[in-house]
Parts: C-alpha cells; structure tokens; sequence
C-alpha cells in the first residue's frame, strides 16, 4: 500500500512539473509575439560611415614658424609680453634674495652701523631697538637708492614687461645702474685688495670690474665709511665719560658709575645738536656725487 501510494505522489509530482514548464514556454512565446514587432519597429537605423580624414602631421622644413622644423615653445604671452606665470616666478625670486641684495648692494648696511655706534656712544644698549633701527636704515637706503633703482625701471623692467626685451638683456642692463652706484662709493684700493684677493688681472677699465669683485669691494668701503663717522660721534661722548669719572674720583665717588651720572649729560648735549638731524644729513650727502 505504501509502494503504491509513492507512486501515485511521484506521478503527480511530475504532472505538476511538466504543466508549470508549458505554461513557462506558453508565456515566453506570448511574450515574444506581443512586443517582439515594437522593438523591431523601434530599432533606428545605423548611420552611413563617413570616410576618415588624415590626421594632422608635424610641422615640415617649408613651415615659417620654426625654421628647423622642431618643436617650438614660447614662453611669452600676448603681443610678445612676457608670461604671467614667469613674471610671478621672477618677482618671488627677486623676493627671496631682496634681504641679501639690500645688504650688499644698497646703503643699508653703513646707515644701519652708524645708528647702532651711535646708540653705543650713547651708552644705551637696547633703546632705541634693532628693529627700530632697521627700518629708519631701511627707508633711509629707499630715499638714498631712489634715483638708481627708478633708472631701473625705465631701462630694464618696463621694456621686458612691454615684451621689448628678453630677460638676459633686462638684467644687463638693469646691473648698469646699480653698478654705477657702487662704484662711486668704492675705493680704487677695495677693488685692487679683491682684484689681487681673486688672483686676477687689474681691469683696463671700471666697466671691466665684474660683480664678484665689485661687490665685496663696496662692502668694505662702506663699513669703512661707517667706522669714521662711528668716530667721530663718539670723541665727544667720550670725553664726558671721562669728565664725569675725574669728577667722581675727585670727589671720592668711586662706587658710583660713572655712565649713571653721564647718561643724562650725554642725551642733553644730542638733543642740544640736533643729533639725529646731523647724523642722517652726513649719511644723505656721503651719497651725493658731484
């Protein structure tokens, strides 16, 4: 009974199965029927192929634009102006070495050592501060390197950013000026100690002298000029400082410093003379060539 009872399952199990595929197979051709014919109606038509063009060669010998036939880069923007991009990076490296150029090339570093002595024959060791004195010396090189470093511009940067120069030739002739200047405050001995210093020849002319001794050279010349006037600002405070010692010693002060009795004396006569008005009048006419 049990053997004929599977059976009877197992044959119902797979009548089950053969109607669940025909009717599968049923819909699928319905399927196919209904939307088959809209799909083909639907399909566009495939364009007509077009003929395929040459692509484009490198510039050959005959080409005006670049004689030798290679590749050609410009570096230059509109109307033969210089890129803005070179520009930028020119204007962050003159930026970089502005510090070292203003030390070397400029008036700064006599204005600044001339300050700094005469704050020292004052006997004050903080007041005014360095920073105070940097930038007077730093405004008083801008006042003194006006002339030159407009001369600059009209020869030199304005003709490069109208495109009318190339930046080797803005350079030479930009270091004419600023060259000039050095060596009117250069002495012929400074050029002849770095000449010899260099192992090299004694130049025919001024124009000769290259950078690389010029420069050095007018570093010593400046602080040479420096020390002198350093000197002579600091004969006359001296000589309170020793009035002011003979004076105590004579009165049998000798523990009192004598630069606390000197300091007022010595700040009274700077302020009688026009200290400051003095000292920067010598340092502006050291400038002037005549």
């Amino acid at each position: 009974m049990n053997t004929a009872a599977d059976a009877m399952s197992g044959a119902a199990r797979v009548r089950r199965l053969v109607l669940i595929l025909l009717a599968a197979v049923t819909l699928t051709v319905l399927v196919s029927v209904l939307f088959g014919g809209t799909a083909h109606a639907d399909t566009a038509q495939p364009p007509d192929p077009t003929a395929p063009t040459a692509p484009a060669g490198p510039s050959g010998p005959d080409d005006t634009s670049d004689p030798a036939g290679g590749v050609s880069v410009s570096i230059n923007g509109p109307n033969d102006a210089p890129n803005g991009a070179i520009v930028t990076l020119l204007a962050v490296t003159v930026l970089a070495v502005a510090p070292s150029l203003l030390l070397m090339m400029t008036s700064f570093t006599k204005i600044f050592v001339v300050l700094a002595m005469t704050r020292n024959a004052l006997g004050l060791t903080t007041v005014p501060p360095n920073q105070v004195l940097a930038g007077l010396a730093l405004f008083l090189s801008l006042f003194i390197m006006a002339p030159v470093l407009s001369e600059i511009n009209d020869v030199a940067l304005q003709p490069y950013l109208a495109g009318d120069i190339l930046v080797s030739d803005a350079f030479d002739v930009g270091s004419g000026p600023l060259r000039e200047f050095m060596l009117a405050h250069t002495r012929e001995e400074d050029l002849a100690l770095m000449t010899r210093a260099a192992g090299a020849e004694n130049p025919e002319t001024t124009a000769m002298v290259p950078l690389t001794t010029l420069v050095p050279a007018f570093m010593i010349s400046e602080l040479r000029a420096a020390f002198i006037i350093a000197f002579v600002i600091f004969v006359p405070f001296l000589i309170i400082d020793l009035v002011t010692s003979a004076a105590l010693m004579s009165m049998g002060m000798m523990m009192l410093p004598p630069v606390m009795i000197s300091l007022p004396f010595k700040l009274l006569l700077f302020i009688l003379v026009d200290g400051w008005g003095l000292i920067i009048t010598a340092l502006v006419s050291s400038y002037q060539v005549t």
